[in-house]
C-alpha cells in the first residue's frame, strides 16, 4: 500500500512546488526633488537630505535612486534634462516619489515656476511615469522651521503645497502630505528643540561650518531621519505594494522631542 502511494505523494509535491510563490521582482524607487531630499557631499555634512536615510529602510529587492538636486524646481529639473533619463529608465513596478515646491514658489529665483506651469510639470511627471507602468507618488514640500511670536509653527508653503494636493486629487495619485505632517512634528518639538532637526551649529561645532550655521530649511541627520520616517509611515498607510518591502515594518509615528 505504501509503495502505491509514493507516486501520488511525489506528484502532489511537484504540484505544491509549482504553487510556491516566487520572490518579488526587483524594483527601483526614484526620488526627484530639491535639497531637502537630496544626497549631500561630505563637505556639506551634517546637512542631510531625507532621501539619504530613507534609502536604507528597504529590503534587497529595492534600489533607491535619489536624483533630487539642491536648488531645483520642477522647471529647472526638466530644463536641465534631469527628468528625462528617469522617465526613460523606468520599468513596470518602479516608483517615483516627487517633492518640489521650495524653489518653484520664490518669484525672485531663476527657478521660479508659475502656478499653472508647476501643476503642468507635476502632471507631466505623473503621465510619463504611468506610461511606463510605474507608480508616481506626490509629496507636498516639507516645512521650514518658522515659528511666530507665540511659538506656533507657520505655514511656509501654503500655495504650492495646495497645488500638489489639487493635482494629486485630480489625477488620483497617492499623496504624502509632508508639509502638514512635518509642521505637526515641528510643533511637537517646539521652538528650541526643533533646532535639533535642522542644520543648526554653534561656531566651532563642526569643521564644515567653522562660523556656525542657522539653517531652518535643511536637516540635520536626526531631522532627515524623522522626515524619512514620516514618508515611510505614509507608504504603509497608503497600503502601497512598496510597503511590503520595508525592512523595519513598524515605523514610529510618535515623536520624542528629546530624541537625539
Amino acid at each position: 500500500m505504501t509503495n502505491r502511494l509514493l507516486p501520488a505523494v511525489w506528484l502532489l509535491g511537484l504540484m505544491l512546488m509549482g504553487f510556491t510563490a516566487s520572490p518579488p521582482a526587483k524594483i527601483k524607487v526614484y526620488l526627484i526633488g530639491d535639497s531637502t531630499m537630496a544626497n549631500k557631499e561630505v563637505k556639506a555634512f551634517p546637512e542631510t537630505g531625507w532621501g539619504m536615510p530613507f534609502a536604507v529602510f528597504f529590503d534587497e529587492t529595492v534600489t533607491v535612486d535619489n536624483r533630487a538636486q539642491n536648488g531645483r524646481s520642477t522647471k529647472s529639473f526638466i530644463a536641465e534634462n534631469r527628468w528625462q533619463p528617469v522617465a526613460y529608465d523606468l520599468k513596470p513596478g518602479d516608483y517615483v516619489l516627487i517633492q518640489f515646491g521650495h524653489n518653484d514658489e520664490v518669484p525672485t529665483k531663476a527657478t521660479y515656476t508659475p502656478e499653472a506651469d508647476f501643476k503642468a510639470n507635476l502632471v507631466r511627471f505623473i503621465t510619463e511615469t504611468r506610461s511606463k507602468k510605474a507608480t508616481p507618488i506626490l509629496i507636498t514640500p516639507v516645512a521650514r522651521r518658522k515659528f511666530d511670536a507665540a511659538g506656533k509653527i507657520e505655514e511656509t508653503h501654503a500655495a504650492y503645497a495646495g497645488l500638489v494636493r489639487t493635482v494629486a486629487q485630480a489625477n488620483n495619485v497617492p499623496l504624502i502630505d509632508l508639509d502638514k505632517e512635518s509642521q505637526e512634528m515641528l510643533q511637537q518639538f517646539g521652538v528650541e528643540n526643533s533646532k535639533l532637526l535642522f542644520n543648526h551649529l554653534a561656531p566651532g561645532e563642526h569643521p564644515n561650518y567653522p562660523d556656525g550655521r542657522e539653517d531652518n530649511t535643511h536637516f540635520s541627520e536626526l531631522g532627515a531621519r524623522k522626515m524619512a520616517e514620516l514618508v515611510l509611515a505614509d507608504i504603509r498607510n497608503l497600503k502601497l505594494e512598496l510597503a511590503d518591502r520595508i525592512v523595519r515594518r513598524e515605523v514610529k509615528t510618535t515623536v520624542d522631542p528629546q530624541a537625539r
